[in-house]
């Protein structure tokens, strides 16, 4: 269930941001949603984590990395 949330922003900066709201023909509210949640997803370790594995999957796919090669890797680094 959405709850409402009260903030304190310049007139200037409200009348900015609905004005560029309007134009991508969305409201303030809209904006003010998706800002929090770009800002919380930013910061949430366990999604910078899994964006950090899929992106080394990524990686390994595109390189032709096998799982059979990571772990050839793993033991010459501990054998020395």
């Amino acid at each position: 269930m959405a709850t409402q949330m009260i903030i304190r922003v310049e007139s200037s900066l409200k009348k900015k941001v609905s004005q560029l709201a309007k134009a991508e023909g969305k409201n303030l509210s809209q904006i003010v949603r998706e800002l929090l949640e770009k800002y919380t997803k930013e910061r949430d370790m366990g999604a910078y984590i899994d964006n950090l594995w899929g992106s080394i999957e990524k990686n390994f796919a595109q390189n032709n990395i096998s799982e059979a090669d990571i772990e050839k890797a793993i033991r010459q680094v501990r054998s020395n």
